[in-house]
């Protein structure tokens, strides 16, 4: 017998949503402490929803949760960075080569793209960048290999914060979306996942340079 996780409570959710979106727009930073008294205070709540939600997110890989320090923002650093893309590059072009030779739609996606283009803060973005690639993989079906890509989600989504306060480089991204996109709704699975597979790969050499190879961009 199979048991779906319960429903977070609504005021869990209320916080733990209000303390994504601001480390998404960095207004939490990397590394910094999340004290329980101080944004129950802030959000007007109990330390109890307060607490789950730094659970939950201590989950997905956005806080880190210590005996010692408390909870605080993950740090972001060139190794988490690749760590996370490597894994994306691993699953997500597979993911979208699956999802083309299905012949699914990928509306979502462009709705995503859309939504992307008018976002009014960081956050925003990020997320509807995050929709994005989540309707290329999640029809390709294997929901094992979309649960995987989900559960990086986030931690892809901090390390495109931190770079994009260094590197505002989202208008590129949004032009190689729209190419993968192309090429998907065209049925060109070869050139889309590969597309794919270079704005993934790209992007972090970009942010993240490797010094020993003198930091090659795409």
């Amino acid at each position: 017998m199979t048991f779906a996780p319960a429903p977070i409570p609504s005021r869990t959710q209320y916080v733990l949503e209000a303390i994504k979106h601001a480390i998404l727009t960095a207004q939490l930073k990397p590394g910094q402490a999340l004290v329980e008294t101080e944004l129950a205070a802030q959000f007007g709540v109990s330390k109890t929803p307060v607490r789950e939600a730094l659970k939950t997110l201590a989950g997905t890989g956005l806080v880190v949760m210590s005996q010692y320090k408390g909870a605080t923002v993950r740090l972001v650093d060139a190794t988490m960075a690749r760590e996370v893309y490597d894994v994306r590059l691993l699953l997500e072009p597979e993911a979208l080569r699956r999802s083309i030779t299905r012949k699914v739609s990928l509306e979502a996606a462009q709705e995503a793209l859309e939504r992307a283009d008018s976002a009014i803060d960081k956050a925003d973005r990020s997320l509807a960048n995050r929709d994005f690639h989540r309707a290329l993989y999640l029809p390709c079906g294997n929901p094992l290999l979309a649960r995987m890509l989900d559960e990086i989600r986030d931690q892809a989504a901090l390390v495109s914060t931190v770079a994009w306060s260094a590197i505002p480089s989202w208008e590129r991204e949004a032009a190689e979306h729209r190419e993968i996109l192309r090429l998907a709704l065209a049925d060109d699975a070869t050139a889309a996942t590969a597309a794919l597979h270079d704005h993934i790969a790209s992007f972090v050499r970009r942010a993240f340079p490797d010094d020993e190879d003198g930091g090659d961009a795409a």
